[in-house]
């Protein structure tokens, strides 16, 4: 009876435990890669709802890739249901049993996905392992799955598959232009295929596989876009002569609009010239007015630009080029002219970045002007609204605030996505980056990124899945591209884009080499965005991009391209060649930064009595436009990782 009495009690106490446990886990937030492997466990086990069991798995699984024995446990039975995780759950299910040898049991988990989930993007990849390679190019063109599968097709479609859906998958550029040699192409497949090298850069071989056939508009305006930006003058009034073929024949055509555009953004005298001639319907647009008004003797006409056009990326830039010349000049009140211009729309409408270097630019004029209460006014509003990059540092330096550079701190364990997407969303709060990516590009059906939200996510994901290059690349974009007005995107790309990469090669530097820690990540994220492979188009190579004669001189002895590549060698000895840099400037930074893009000859040369009282005007009378860049670049980088530089958002 007793015995009885003690059994009934303590299973009631079991009962209650496993009963206060679920309750806890209903009022628990949702399951993230942040989550401890322990939580996961046991939500997986406990949870009332299947849903959350099956997200907690599919984290589990993730988190042990390499040990399909374990994933193959983690997964099993969590392929139930239509929400498009029982696509993923079966897909990976098959790709386990496929890594453990069970080929039957594979097909028998691509087959079920295929005929329950063949809206979902992860149908691809069941449609490439049942070799339904035709439905998949038609039903799933820009998927990963459908590029892998059209590689690897013999004649022309594959090359032609590439060229329209994914042009820089690897190996398609030598598919497409192998497609060209053919001699029995329609005339429609050779623009298609040249379209795709145009899109590569490739202009050479894209003006080939045309075999002297005039480009469509859309190929004609990537042809004239490379061409503008070869240092080549040849090429650069060969891509304003396409520009101005494109303008002349259809004026009013959206592709005349983006040739005058395009013209106005160079400042070759190729481009202006081309401008100049075009016709009378776009003489008066934004773009090339404010291309007229850029050399005008006086700065009227780019004012009268601006206030016509506030809201336009030709009357910022023409805004900028101004104020700039007025200040190197000394013109302050010219400069604060122009700054002003364009009043409260132009603020609506210009991107943070922008706004950051205008406010900061206002300021410095109106102190310069002997207003010092406004001008820190302006300097006040960069610290709270813009604080990271090169003008959240001028601006804290100007208003006397504490620079000294601290460690840069842990990155953030995992942050959303917020893509606009909700299931991509989901994928990536999953630990499922590669397939948030696929999802991604399948459902854009391979629509290249151009609003800053989603150029952040994909340049989020592309990093997930190992394309740092490209990714970072895009997070960057996405910071010049962010709304003034959207504190949390700008937060976000913020935490995002100074996350530590390469941190025990880095780390190790700056301790060997006595250096600041940020100031060495500012110079590699510019260097090689992190990618220790990367090497130049004159030689440099590795994280911190290094020339092999200055590594030699700084090493003691010559080295191979490998051990220029390894991450560790290459970031000490980069270390050690900005440290003396710094010694010969007596630890000016400026001077350091511009020497290592520049060398220290020619920033020798450039010494003027602004360096003290004006440094951020200094840096704008470098004559090298691209030290110029790399210098406010580097030490906004190094700004940035010293310490974190968020917006205070209301």
């Amino acid at each position: 009876m007793r015995f009885a009495f003690l059994l009934t009690a303590l299973s009631a106490g079991v009962l209650s435990s496993l009963a206060a446990g679920r309750a806890l886990l209903v009022l628990l937030p949702r399951p993230t890669p942040a989550s401890s492997a322990a939580s996961l466990s046991l939500e997986q086990r406990l949870a009332l709802n299947p849903m959350r069991r099956r997200e907690a798995a599919l984290l589990l699984a993730s988190r042990n890739n390499g040990a399909p024995r374990r994933q193959q446990h983690l997964l099993r039975s969590q392929g139930w249901g239509l929400d498009p995780l029982a696509a993923v759950a079966l897909k990976q299910q098959a790709l386990t049993e496929a890594a453990l040898g069970s080929a039957l049991q594979a097909q028998t988990h691509w087959q079920q996905l295929q005929r329950r989930h063949g809206s979902v993007p992860a149908s691809a990849d069941a449609l490439y392992a049942l070799g339904q390679r035709s439905a998949l190019l038609q039903r799933w063109p820009a998927h990963p799955a459908a590029l892998a599968g059209a590689s690897e097709q013999a004649d022309v479609s594959g090359a032609l598959h590439l060229a329209r859906w994914g042009a820089r998958w690897p190996g398609a550029a030598e598919r497409i232009n192998n497609a060209c040699l053919k001699s029995k192409l329609s005339a429609a497949q050779r623009q298609q295929l040249a379209q795709g090298l145009a899109e590569l850069g490739a202009a050479a071989d894209a003006e080939a596989c045309l075999a002297g056939a005039t480009p469509l508009p859309a190929t004609a305006l990537l042809l004239a876009d490379v061409d503008l930006h070869s240092a080549n003058a040849d090429q650069q009034q060969r891509g304003a002569a396409r520009l101005l073929g494109l303008i002349k024949r259809q004026p009013s055509a959206a592709a005349a609009q983006s040739a005058a555009a395009l013209l106005a953004a160079s400042d070759t005298l190729a481009a202006q010239r081309a401008l100049a001639s075009a016709a009378a319907p776009l003489q008066n647009s934004a773009a090339v007015q404010a291309s007229a008004a850029r050399e005008a003797p006086d700065s009227a006409a780019a004012i009268a630009v601006v206030q016509r056009w506030p809201r336009d990326a030709s009357s910022w830039e023409l805004q900028w080029h101004r104020a700039r010349r007025s200040a190197l000049a000394g013109r302050w009140r010219d400069t604060l002219a122009l700054l002003q211009a364009g009043g409260p729309a132009l603020e609506a409408s210009m991107p943070a970045a922008l706004q950051a270097r205008r406010a900061f630019w206002m300021g410095l004029s109106l102190w310069q002007l002997g207003e010092p209460a406004p001008a820190r006014s302006h300097w006040q509003q960069i610290v709270q609204r813009w604080p990271g990059g090169y003008y959240g540092w001028r601006a804290a330096a100007r208003l006397g605030h504490n620079q000294q550079s601290s460690p840069a701190g842990a990155a953030p364990s995992w942050m959303p996505l917020a893509s606009g997407d909700a299931q991509v969303d989901r994928l990536w709060r999953l630990g499922q980056p590669l397939e948030a990516f696929e999802h991604w590009r399948a459902m854009r059906r391979g629509r290249p990124a151009s609003q800053s939200r989603a150029l952040q996510a994909e340049g989020r994901l592309r990093e997930a899945i190992g394309d740092g290059w490209a990714g970072l690349g895009q997070q960057e974009l996405a910071a010049l591209r962010a709304p003034a007005a959207d504190c949390q995107l700008q937060q976000l790309i913020e935490h995002s884009r100074y996350q530590v990469r390469q941190r025990q090669p880095l780390s190790a530097a700056a301790r060997s080499e006595q250096m600041p820690l940020p100031l060495l990540l500012g110079v590699a994220k510019q260097e090689s965005r992190f990618q220790s492979n990367v090497r130049s188009v004159v030689g440099a190579q590795g994280l911190l991009q290094l020339m092999p004669e200055t590594a030699a001189e700084v090493h003691g002895a010559a080295l191979n391209e490998a051990q220029l590549s390894d991450p560790e060698l290459n970031a000490r000895l980069g270390a050690r060649y900005l440290k003396q840099l710094l010694q010969r400037w007596r630890g000016n930074t400026l001077l350091a930064v511009a020497s290592y893009n520049a060398g220290p000859n020619a920033v020798a040369r450039w010494l003027t009595p602004q360096l003290t009282p004006l440094p951020e005007l200094w840096v704008e009378a470098i004559p090298y436009p691209e030290t110029r860049h790399y210098v406010k670049t580097v030490l906004g980088n190094s700004w940035s990782f010293s310490a974190p530089r968020l917006a205070r958002c209301r």
